[in-house]
């Protein structure tokens, strides 16, 4: 394939080379696994020095867009990123997003209930056994009086992962993802210490049991009551936080 690329200016000469061919791939003139043209051939068509393009593609590959390899076949190509890739990408930026105060916790739990409503209704109507009961191992799991804080934190994602899984809807799926391994765990850092195990385990059953009996509104009931749960407990941490900061 061959694909021509404009001449740049000198600034930021370096940035401008993996924007351009940054957008190659976005905009599918490149496709994953294809082979890029050589350093040589990329300093040709750019007008510039081969070290130059060497760290053009240094940016790419820290963005996971390539990856070189090695050999009588080997190259730089494409990269076909996993699903799992994609995942834990999401869940380092979300996580750092949370760190720097870009979202706070009344944001968080309100785009997670209405998410997690979604996934319910889905969930309703498409679960299958093995979800069932996977979220019914997570809830004896629970159970057990000598768990954790953190083992018990840990289920609670597990078994709110099962639910979205029981969606049965891949693009829900992966933007959940972010939701229950990223943005979950820091509500449970925060109310950990406010929030009643037995009343989530609770909470907990009927999502599970309204899910079993194929019920819609019974598991937006459900699942509403917990997360005003949750919200509540956030008030409660923050009033805490408050008083020891005050």
């Amino acid at each position: 394939m061959s694909i021509q690329y404009a001449p740049v200016v000198a600034t930021s000469v370096t940035k401008q080379i993996a924007e351009q061919i940054r957008e190659s791939i976005f905009d599918g003139r490149l496709k994953a696994d294809d082979r890029l043209p050589t350093e040589h051939e990329l300093a040709d068509q750019f007008s510039v020095s081969r070290p130059t393009i060497r760290e053009a593609l240094k940016l790419l590959a820290a963005q996971n867009l390539i990856r070189s390899r090695r050999g009588p076949t080997g190259g730089t190509f494409v990269k076909r990123p996993t699903e799992e890739e994609a995942r834990a990408d999401l869940t380092t930026a979300a996580t750092l997003l949370v760190s720097l105060g870009e979202f706070d916790l009344a944001e968080i739990a309100e785009a997670r209930h209405e998410l997690e409503l979604v996934c319910g209704r889905l969930a309703a109507q498409n679960r299958q056994p093995r979800h069932l009961e996977q979220m019914a191992a997570e809830i004896t799991v629970q159970k057990d009086p000598e768990l954790s804080d953190e083992a018990f934190c840990a289920s609670d994602v597990r078994f709110h992962r099962a639910l979205v899984d029981a969606a049965g809807n891949s693009v829900l799926g992966f933007v959940m993802y972010t939701v229950i391994e990223a943005l979950q765990p820091v509500e449970n850092m925060v109310i950990f210490r406010f929030r009643e195990r037995q009343k989530i385990i609770g909470q907990h059953e009927k999502i599970l049991a309204a899910i079993t009996d194929a019920s819609i509104k019974r598991t937006e009931k459900a699942i509403t009551k917990q997360m005003n749960y949750l919200r509540t407990q956030f008030a409660a941490a923050q009033e805490h936080r408050n008083r020891m900061t005050g």
